[in-house]
């Protein structure tokens, strides 16, 4: 008999998935004896997923995953946030060294509501139908802007949540760069603000160089425009064309894109002006929406 797999019980990542919002069923798959290929499992996003391809199948094979997961869930954060980069250095999701030691130096378990499982790979509801994306989310994102993420930069965080990835954002841009995350639920950023003065991004928060802001971010932040990085945390049925003209010409954005059927979008802008978009991969996110649709899970 095949083994039967919950992705509800380990990390997604290991089975080859990225997803940001919160897989709403228990979804069995069979894992013996075969290897992932995307092509074979073309509706997958229906349980807020995408396929990844991973280099070998040996981790559904006797107990170094599971062991290996265990290790999430006991011990310091310190040992656990390590052992979850660790993870996702192996299946290829981190690949910068530099994207290895932010991710180290803020500690996720800052960002998540207590008592969460704050280092195993995946998504998790930070309430008003809002999510904090899973590490590799993450990860991808960082790896993507890194370029765009240097030392004086300028960055724009939309749907900021609880403050994590706009937190590595600052870090990566450092106190001569700048940093403005833009949430539409108060609640959201008062709660980000107290994770950031809990965590090594602290002294930019207090230095001014790091800011978090109630606001629609579908409309970005022109005070600080043009930013070289944007990156936005929920999916827009169109790119909003207030971030197209906020971003830097050579700047970058990443962007989930689509309704049911989404898209992460890397979204260049050229030295003149004019636009360039691939896709990177299919993703899963909560709307890019109003305040009130979202309280209302529109």
């Amino acid at each position: 008999m095949p083994s039967s797999i919950s992705l509800h019980s380990v990390s997604a990542i290991a089975y080859g998935f990225r997803y940001r919002a919160p897989l709403k069923h228990t979804c069995l798959f069979y894992a013996h004896q075969f290897q992932l290929q995307p092509q074979k499992f073309p509706n997958l996003p229906l349980f807020s997923s995408s396929l990844y391809r991973v280099p070998n199948h040996s981790f559904f094979t006797g107990n170094s995953l599971f062991s290996r997961m265990e290790h999430f869930w006991s011990g310091s954060s310190l040992n656990r946030s390590k052992e979850m980069i660790e993870q996702l250095q192996r299946y290829g999701v981190i690949k910068s060294q530099k994207v290895t030691e932010i991710m180290q130096t803020v500690d996720r378990g800052l960002f998540v509501p207590e008592g969460t499982p704050a280092y195993v790979d995946s998504p998790m509801s930070i309430g008003y139908n809002a999510t904090i994306s899973a590490p590799h989310m993450h990860a991808m994102c960082l790896e993507l802007l890194e370029d765009r993420l240097q030392p004086g930069m300028h960055t724009l965080d939309v749907g900021s949540g609880t403050g994590y990835l706009t937190a590595c954002f600052a870090l990566m841009v450092g106190p001569q760069g700048r940093v403005v995350g833009v949430e539409h639920i108060p609640e959201l950023v008062a709660w980000s603000i107290k994770n950031v003065e809990k965590s090594a991004a602290a002294p930019l928060l207090k230095e001014g160089s790091f800011s978090l802001h109630v606001g629609d971010g579908r409309k970005g932040w022109p005070e600080h425009a043009p930013y070289d990085a944007i990156h936005v945390g929920a999916a827009a049925a169109d790119v909003p064309q207030d971030l197209i003209d906020q971003l830097k010409p050579g700047g970058r954005m990443v962007i989930p894109v689509g309704t049911y059927f989404q898209d992460l979008k890397v979204i260049d802008k050229n030295l003149d002006g004019s636009i360039r978009v691939r896709t990177e991969t299919s993703v899963r996110y909560v709307p890019l929406t109003s305040r009130e649709a979202q309280i209302k899970g529109m």
